[in-house]
């Protein structure tokens, strides 16, 4: 598009430098390449596939995909994160220590893991799913011994695609360091690469059943909630990403325990595609939800209540450095299944 200029505007856009603007594009477009051909090298180990480009890549997809090494795993991105992981974590915190190791969580919509990671970190039995390989690929070069041994090892240009809403070039092409943590998998932290709506709900603990069946009838009764199912579903900007959101609260429902746990925070952008079957507003969400069979807490979020309603004011992968802010009112609530 520069080439299409006159002389003048030419001759104007070097006296500003504009042309190495473009050359320094192409530099750190090469540097971010070291990433991507990182993770695509282990792809293929992982997976036995060919390193042959087939020219349908979405690049889009793999923007999104390095934006998220610094939102969820950068300290650039450690301020957008508290914001919206601490309402989520001190509903978590709450559980006594030494009860969360037999409480099974999961985090559907996981992308990069570090929300799903944290939860692990807190005790508790944590399993990560993801559908889009754009995002599994990229955790796994996280989480693989290969290519990822120590913290901030690696380095991005994540920003230097757009140049809208940009200060200076300086901050335009700037570099951020990744990851903060390293994350691995293990028994308590594990990564569901799959549809959520395919998922079922896991089996008992075998310990905890073996241990039940020792209690008496009247004790074993008491003890029944232990049923299949996770104790929390934790979604995090995930209800929208839904093609029928009806099905994706059902699911939700399904794969709780009796009593089991729905956290919830994200906001209402219907970005399928088109494709949604239905795009509903956040009363909607809600009434659609107590329908299902949904309890939700009440509470007072001016009192302090960690389980209260409230609206949560916050980004999604921003630039701290940016001339403009897409701020979400992103919607928080706990809610329960029925121990019926």
């Amino acid at each position: 598009m520069y080439g299409t200029l006159g002389r003048a505007h030419k001759r104007l856009g070097i006296k500003i430098g504009y042309p190495a603007k473009l050359e320094r594009l192409k530099s750190v477009t090469d540097l971010n390449t070291t990433i991507t051909e990182g993770i695509a090298d282990l792809a293929a180990k992982e997976f036995g596939l060919s390193r042959t480009y087939g020219g349908h890549g979405d690049l889009g997809r793999v923007r999104e995909s390095l934006k998220h090494f610094i939102r969820d795993w950068s300290e650039e991105g450690a301020q957008e994160r508290e914001k919206i992981f601490r309402p989520i974590l001190n509903v978590l915190e709450a559980l006594r220590e030494d009860e969360r190791q037999s409480k099974r969580v999961l985090v559907p919509g996981s992308g990069l893991g570090r929300l799903a990671w944290e939860i692990s970190e807190l005790g508790y039995d944590t399993t990560a799913n993801e559908l889009s390989f754009f995002m599994n690929l990229a955790f796994r070069f996280l989480l693989s011994r290969e290519t990822t041994t120590s913290k901030n090892e690696h380095t991005l240009r994540p920003y230097a695609h757009w140049f809208s809403h940009q200060r200076s070039n300086d901050s335009l092409f700037r570099s951020i360091r990744f990851p903060d943590a390293v994350p691995r998998l293990s028994t308590s932290f594990r990564l569901s690469e799959t549809d959520f709506l395919h998922l079922s709900p896991p089996l008992p603990v075998q310990s905890d059943m073996q241990l039940e069946f020792q209690w008496s009838k009247t004790q074993f009764e008491e003890k029944s909630d232990r049923q299949a199912g996770y104790d929390y579903i934790v979604t995090l900007f995930f209800i929208d990403t839904s093609l029928n959101a009806f099905a994706t609260m059902e699911h939700i429902y399904t794969l709780l325990r009796p009593g089991g746990t729905w956290i919830n925070l994200g906001p209402l952008l219907w970005t399928s595609g088109g494709q949604a079957k239905v795009e509903l507003s956040l009363d909607e969400v809600i009434r659609a939800a107590e329908e299902i069979g949904f309890i939700f807490q009440d509470g007072d979020a001016d009192t302090g209540d960690i389980n209260a309603r409230r609206t949560v004011e916050c980004e999604y992968t921003g630039d701290m450095n940016a001339m403009m802010r897409w701020i979400y009112k992103a919607e928080f609530w706990v809610a329960t299944k029925s121990k019926q």
